[in-house]
């Protein structure tokens, strides 16, 4: 699949946008050196069957992987419900494709992980590692996994409990802020009743 990338001269992160571009401006060259004569005219014609073929292969090859049709890929329609926090969408988006690559282990383990459901998120991310042992942002997030894990054992399990809450602002000192928003809605209840008592 990458010969068919390495045609277009592109590389296999390229949007369709930019495939389809490139197809285009590829196409129009070809066409028109494939009329000139000898071994020029001959070179244009195979590299006009050249394209054509990696074009079909690299449309096939999206659509089976899950790829939409358009701007945006069905994994980028999945990142974009994650980071809005609509999980239930991600997870519809997630259930509905055919084949299931190192990329919709690791969407389906980012989900776990936002619902906190760690033990799953782990098992998505090692099967994407296993998919994909290169891949540098899978083994990123395991080694972020584990460390949460981790300091969950060194704290008796004491990781962020408040569903209002997300681990990020955790990290950001939102326990804290909650924290100090609790404590003055206790003082203020304080204060109610000893005001209701005089």
């Amino acid at each position: 699949m990458k010969e068919s990338y390495t045609i277009l001269g592109l590389d296999e992160t390229a949007s369709m946008e930019e495939i389809e571009r490139r197809y285009e401006e590829l196409k129009a060259k070809y066409n028109e050196e494939k009329w000139q004569d000898g071994e020029a005219g001959t070179r244009a014609a195979r590299m006009l069957e050249k394209l054509e073929a990696a074009y079909s292969d690299i449309k096939d090859e999206r659509r089976e992987g899950g790829h939409a049709s358009g701007d945006a890929s069905a994994f980028d329609e999945v990142g974009s419900a994650i980071r809005s926090g609509d999980l239930s969408r991600a997870q519809q988006l997630l259930d509905a494709f055919n084949e299931r690559s190192a990329e919709w282990h690791y969407l389906q383990s980012v989900v776990f992980y936002k619902k906190n459901w760690m033990n799953e998120s782990k098992k998505q991310l090692e099967i994407a590692m296993q998919m994909d042992p290169a891949n540098e942002k899978y083994r990123a997030a395991y080694e972020k996994l584990k460390a949460r894990a981790d300091y969950s054992q060194q704290t008796g399990g004491a990781t962020n409990t408040n569903p209002n809450v997300s681990q990020g602002d955790e990290q950001m000192g939102g326990n804290w802020c909650v924290s100090l928003w609790n404590t003055c809605a206790c003082l203020s209840w304080v204060w109610c009743c000893c005001n209701g008592c005089r």
